[in-house]
């Protein structure tokens, strides 16, 4: 059998998941700690695409969160979990879908582990992020986005 050519073939492949950047604060600490109140949480997770060379994407899961008591913070955590990858010869269609919904759903269960870890090392019950559907993420992003350019310019 003849070696098939495959320089053309679809290439997705994951090079690398690395945590880029995690920060923990306790600004009011020890004083908060003594609350009986149980905290509110506010949770925010965005998704950052960026090409490091040819065919080659560094894609970012960030995660804040932040408690509070009333208006005082209890601890807030930004993080930013990370990934290479590969990814060649497809259209673009195939191109933004795996960086709008494949990439993300890789790296972010390595996120969700690490916010966890950090909360539980600071003393507190660990925060598990909720499993999110980068599909649906990605295509309410995708009709915002023809929502945006097919309104009017304003005046």
């Amino acid at each position: 059998m003849a070696d098939q050519d495959t320089s053309n073939a679809p290439v997705f492949q994951l090079q690398r998941v690395y945590l880029k950047d995690l920060s923990l604060e306790q600004p009011n600490s020890p004083a908060i700690l003594l609350e009986q109140q149980s905290p509110s949480a506010d949770i925010q997770i965005g998704v950052e695409a960026a090409p490091v060379a040819d065919g080659v994407f560094e894609i970012c899961v960030t995660a804040t969160v932040q408690t509070k008591i009333q208006d005082k913070t209890v601890f807030l955590v930004e993080a930013k979990q990370a990934g290479i990858f590969e990814i060649r010869n497809v259209s673009q269609e195939q191109l933004n879908s795996a960086i709008g919904m494949a990439c993300p759903q890789i790296v972010y269960p390595y996120l969700r582990g690490n916010v966890a870890d950090v909360i539980n090392r600071a003393g507190f019950p660990p925060v598990h992020l909720a499993e999110i559907n980068f599909q649906a993420m990605y295509a309410q992003q995708q009709m915002q986005a023809a929502d945006a350019s097919s309104s009017p310019l304003p005046q």
